[in-house]
């Protein structure tokens, strides 16, 4: 798909959205469809888990299953939610005693104070699970996972910190406050705190990492740097980076998935119109942009050196097609067609796996991190949370 030809597309959802967007009908019919194809895949990967007892991420070097890390890890809430997702639309038990048998394996990570994923991985399994059951045990989990987040915001700052930098690869790039893109999917947990606790707090933090996001992270084509470094005593700008894209002035592909996700996120607890045109913008970018193949599944960077010839990422796929769906509810622009044609293409036979194959998750083709030389093209448990909740949402 060249430039030109893009920005048409784009130009055409735009133009007939008041009058030619999908038919509703079809589209539970499609998502309905989508689900049923996804629960003998997942039945599979549960029976995996339970064997195990721990959590699935995705698929080593060697083809064996790899678990999340029993320390922490920022994937290990996906699969409890993928699980809550699936029961909501089946209410079928099974799939509620196991998400909440997965979470609590993972319950004591709410203390932790040394990591910001906690939005990530309480949001997504407990935060579901409050939503569908209204345990006040759940609400509690999630209360005080905020309380431990919140200590990483720094107020000259602005921003919630990202990675810690006195070990390990972070250590090695200079960096003093590095916040990452990423962190804008951290900030629903702390918005949802505020709604069901009154407690401005956690919102207040929420409103000043995203403004101080949307000030420093974004380029004028709407692009979004990785990770931007600042002066923790100043607040002061110091580098503007990346880790997992490409090269520090690329567009890696997921994060752009995450600003357009987060932002649309803020302007569903806040109504701030600066979020919701930043969502728009990003959208923009990613749907007219030269380099994003004609299935709608992009490269793992848009500005990867040897495109066509370069890995996609169904979960940035995954990501934007969720995030999509729910931006089209607050413009009159058609972002739900878009969507539709991500899912399309995810649910065919290039992305979405054979059952009983692909270790028994339910997407192929997805990129960890190629800088890190880790997942790449395999299989990813969050590809397969935002799928599923794509199909959720549309359905």
């Amino acid at each position: 798909m060249n430039h030109k030809t893009a920005l048409l597309v784009f130009v055409l959802f735009t133009v007939l959205s008041c009058t030619n967007k999908p038919d509703t009908n079809q589209n539970v019919a499609n998502a309905e469809n989508g689900l049923q194809k996804v629960l003998p895949q997942l039945d599979l990967l549960l029976h995996d888990a339970y064997q195990a007892e721990w959590i699935p991420r995705t698929v080593e070097e060697n083809g064996e299953t790899r678990f999340v890390g029993k320390n922490f890890d920022w994937t290990e809430g996906f699969f409890p939610g993928t699980l809550w997702y699936v029961y909501a639309s089946t209410n079928e038990t099974k799939y509620k005693e196991a998400a909440e048998y997965f979470q609590n394996k993972f319950i004591e990570h709410r203390h932790l104070t040394t990591n910001h994923d906690l939005g990530f991985v309480f949001n997504d399994s407990f935060g579901a699970g409050y939503q569908l059951t209204g345990n006040e045990e759940y609400k509690q989990v999630l209360i005080d996972a905020g309380n431990s987040l919140i200590q990483r915001f720094n107020s000259t700052v602005g921003c919630i910190k990202s990675w810690d930098t006195e070990r390990g690869w972070q250590a090695k790039r200079g960096w003093q406050f590095p916040v990452i893109i990423d962190n804008m999917m951290n900030l629903e947990m702390l918005f949802e705190l505020s709604a069901i606790t009154g407690d401005d707090k956690y919102k207040e933090v929420a409103i000043s990492h995203a403004n101080t996001t949307l000030k420093n992270h974004f380029r004028a084509d709407n692009s979004s740097y990785h990770v931007v470094d600042y002066n923790p005593e100043t607040g002061a700008v110091n580098v503007k980076h990346t880790a997992q894209g490409f090269a520090h002035e690329s567009a890696w592909a997921r994060g752009q998935a995450w600003g357009l996700y987060g932002f649309t996120v803020c302007y569903r607890y806040t109504r701030d119109a600066n979020y919701l045109n930043q969502a728009k913008k990003i959208a923009e970018f990613y749907l007219t942009h030269q380099n994003l193949p004609t299935d709608l599944v992009p490269y793992w960077d848009f500005n990867a050196p040897q495109i066509p010839n370069e890995p996609r990422d169904a979960s940035a796929a995954a990501i934007v097609a969720s995030a999509l769906i729910e931006l089209d509810e607050y413009t009159e622009e058609d972002y739900l067609t878009p969507a539709t044609e991500i899912l399309k293409s995810l649910s065919s036979d290039a992305y979405l796996a054979e059952t009983g194959t692909n270790n028994h998750f339910i997407l192929k083709h997805s990129v960890g991190s190629i800088p890190h030389g880790a997942e790449i093209d395999k299989p990813l448990n969050y590809a397969d949370y935002y799928y599923v909740e794509a199909l959720t949402r549309l359905k």
